[in-house]
C-alpha cells in the first residue's frame, strides 16, 4: 500500500489522483488530520484514517501496512516542523514501511537565508541519518506563489516589494505528477532527487510582465529596501515573524538560491513542464 499525508491539501490532492489513475483504490492509503474532508476518497475505495504530525500515536494507525509514505512536508516553521517530521518518518518505518518520501525542496539548505529552506535540509539530514531508503523530492518553488506576491498589483498597477532574483517556479500539477512516477517506480531515486524545476527562471520583473499582459494592463515593478518594507508590513498588523520569514525569501532569491533548474522533472514526465504563463492564466 502506498499512502500519502496531507492527501487534503494541494499538493497531497493531486497525488492522490495521479495515483488512482495507476493504483487499485485498495492499494492507497491516505493520512489527514480531518478524515471527514476526505470522505470522498472513501467513497472510492481509498483507505482513510486520521493521521497527524503533531500526535504521533495517531501516526502508528494511519501507515499501518504501508509499503511507502509519502510525507507532505507541514505547514510550519523552526523547530517545530522538524521535530513532527521526524515523528512522521519514525513512524514510517515503523509501521513498516520500505520507503520514505520527503516533500523536499530545490533550495534545501542549511546556510539558507530563507527559514523553510533550513527546515528541509535537517529533514533530509534526519532521513540521511537513518541509514534507510528515502527519497527527498526536491521541488521547484510553487508557481502558484506568485499571486500571492502580487497583492492587488492589477487593480493598483505597481508590485512593490523588496529587489529579489530569479526562481525556478514549477507547477503544482507537474510536481504531483512526477512524486506519482517515482512512488509507481519504487527506487528510481534514492535520496535527494535531482532539482524538480520548470526550465526557465524568472524575477518578479518579468513575471509581472506576464500578468499585466493576461490582465490586460501594464505592472510596474517598485522595490522598496527591506527594513521600509518590513516596517509597513508589521504596522498593518502582520506579525513580525512572519514578515522576517518572508523577507528570508526575498533574500535568498537574490542570492541565487532558487535559480537552479534541470531537465529531471521533464524526463520525469516525459513532457515539457507547464510554463509560467500557463499557470498564472488559469490563476487569473
Amino acid at each position: 500500500m502506498i499512502v500519502v499525508s496531507g492527501a487534503t491539501g494541494k499538493l497531497g490532492a493531486l497525488v492522490v489522483e495521479g495515483l488512482l489513475e495507476h493504483v487499485p483504490a485498495e492499494q492507497v492509503g491516505v493520512s489527514v488530520r480531518a478524515p471527514e474532508k476526505a470522505a470522498h476518497l472513501a467513497a472510492r475505495g481509498v483507505r482513510v484514517r486520521r493521521g497527524d504530525f503533531a500526535e504521533p500515536a495517531t501516526l502508528a494507525d494511519a501507515f499501518e501496512d504501508a509499503a511507502q509514505v509519502l510525507l507532505v512536508s507541514v505547514n510550519a516553521i523552526g523547530p517545530e516542523k522538524v521535530v513532527q517530521h521526524r515523528a512522521a518518518v519514525d513512524a514510517a518505518y515503523a509501521a513498516g514501511a520500505k520507503r520514505v518520501l520527503y516533500t523536499s525542496h530545490q533550495g534545501s539548505g542549511a546556510d539558507s537565508l530563507f527559514a523553510p529552506m533550513v527546515d528541509h535540509a535537517a529533514t533530509e539530514t534526519y532521513l540521511t541519518g537513518l541509514g534507510t531508503p528515502f527519497t527527498a523530492l526536491r521541488n521547484g518553488y510553487y508557481a502558484d506563489t506568485i499571486p500571492l506576491l502580487f497583492g492587488q498589483a492589477l487593480e493598483t498597477g505597481e508590485l512593490v516589494a523588496p529587489a529579489d532574483g530569479p526562481v525556478s517556479w514549477t507547477a503544482h500539477a507537474d510536481l504531483a505528477e512526477a512524486a506519482v512516477r517515482v512512488l509507481t517506480d519504487e527506487g528510481r531515486f534514492d535520496g535527494p532527487t535531482p532539482p524538480l524545476t520548470a526550465p526557465e527562471v524568472f524575477d518578479l520583473e518579468q513575471a509581472a510582465a506576464i500578468l499585466g499582459e493576461l490582465g490586460g494592463r501594464t505592472i510596474r515593478r517598485v522595490v522598496v529596501d527591506d527594513e521600509e518594507w518590513r516596517a509597513g508590513l508589521v504596522a498593518q498588523g502582520s506579525p513580525e515573524a512572519r514578515v522576517t520569514m518572508l523577507l528570508g525569501m526575498f533574500q535568498a532569491s537574490r542570492r541565487g538560491e532558487f535559480a537552479v533548474t534541470g531537465p529531471a522533472l521533464e524526463e520525469l514526465l516525459g513532457r515539457p513542464a507547464t510554463p509560467l504563463r500557463a499557470v498564472l492564466a488559469a490563476r487569473l
